[in-house]
């Protein structure tokens, strides 16, 4: 699957139907006076977040989503019908910015699917001639036109929701630990940034089928990445939205003999620090990776001096399979020690059932 966090789109409410000018003519009635119905509202334009998307690929593909223009009135006092809304489901996380003249304004965050985010609101359909009668007007020979649907454009923005995160330095072994604990087939090679996109994988328990945690293996981070050196700051919004981070550390970006062993892990907290002070105080899981391309001695040195140092780190081989099981096991741990991170509701619009939208109809339930 392509990942793609970012794409334009337009969205386009439906227009109103026009009123009816049209008077009743029936034998025996010569005059019977104005009967034109009202035009139909147009349809209006929501989102809703859908968590069986994971990227924006497809609004790359297609970028305008109208809603359908209300019917105009008709004859014999017949109003016209609403037109259909528009639901636009959105990988859950995605942010909506709405782009105007004086730049972009953040319009609405998409994370749950049991809500209905307004778009655009559909133009109000036209009243007939009947609606214009009066004691001094009887014949009136004109209706009302329906007003235009609303028309915004919005830039998306994706930042995955995941439960665990996979950070580290480029070629730190983050891919294959993924594809040995989940379904995922990233693309490995053992070249620093093979990975360009974020990917996902599901971890299932093996104790319970129905336990599942959302990994996501974010691209390598290098220095400067806070500023968007190596793209890092468009990596490091998809940190934002993971409940805890697995930090893996190359077992060749480690120097014993140099100064601090752990100054690859220091270097990517400092960036997290730069980005987002929050992020830097997120739960981690240090990890060393590729022990199998050390000496039982050097492995036995990088404990004593991993515990020396008050650092609670997991040695594992990802390729091997080696330490697999504990990091799993802890990850587990802690995903049942956290809550799940509330999204942002104070920048959406909860849409129910009542008498203006009364045609809204839930098209996919979260369960």
């Amino acid at each position: 699957m392509k990942f793609v966090d970012e794409a334009t789109i337009q969205v386009k409410a439906g227009k109103g139907g026009n009123g009816c000018v049209s008077f009743r003519r029936e034998k025996f009635v010569p005059k019977g006076g104005p009967d034109g119905g009202n035009g139909g509202n147009g349809g209006s334009v929501y989102a809703r977040a859908s968590n069986r998307l994971y990227s924006l690929y497809d609004f790359r593909l297609k970028r305008i989503y109208e809603a359908q223009n209300g019917q105009g009135g008709m004859g014999s006092q017949c109003d016209g019908h609403k037109g259909e809304d528009l639901v636009i489901e959105l990988p859950a996380g995605t942010q909506l910015y709405e782009r105007t003249g004086e730049g972009e304004v953040l319009f609405a965050d998409v994370s749950d699917p049991e809500q209905l985010v307004l778009l655009a609101s559909g133009g109000k359909g036209g009243k007939g001639n009947e609606h214009f009668k009066s004691s001094t007007q009887r014949a009136p020979r004109f209706a009302q036109k329906g007003e235009p649907g609303e028309e915004r454009c919005f830039r998306l923005e994706l930042k995955i929701l995941a439960d665990a995160g996979l950070l580290g330095l480029p070629n730190a072994g983050k891919s294959t630990f993924l594809s040995q604990v989940s379904a995922a087939r990233p693309k490995i090679a053992d070249y620093p940034f093979t990975t360009l996109t974020p990917n996902l994988g599901v971890l299932i328990d093996d104790a319970d089928p129905d336990r599942r945690m959302v990994i996501a293996d974010i691209p390598g981070l290098i220095e400067g990445a806070h500023a968007g050196q190596g793209l890092g700051d468009r990596f490091l919004r998809h940190v934002e939205r993971t409940r805890f981070l697995v930090h893996i550390l190359s077992l060749e970006d480690i120097d014993l003999e140099g100064g601090d062993p752990w100054a690859g892990f220091d270097l990517i907290n400092d960036e997290l620090e730069q980005f987002d002070p929050e992020l830097a105080q997120r739960r981690q899981i240090e990890v060393v990776n590729k022990t199998d391309l050390a000496t039982p001695e050097k492995l036995e040195a990088l404990r004593r001096r991993a515990a020396g140092d008050g650092r609670d780190i997991v040695f594992i081989s990802a390729r091997e399979g080696t330490g697999i099981e504990d990091l799993v096991q802890r990850m587990w741990e802690l995903y049942g020690s956290l809550e799940r991170n509330a999204p942002l509701e104070h920048y959406q619009e909860e849409v129910t059932r009542d008498e203006e939208f009364p045609d809204i109809e839930v098209i996919w339930t979260h369960e």
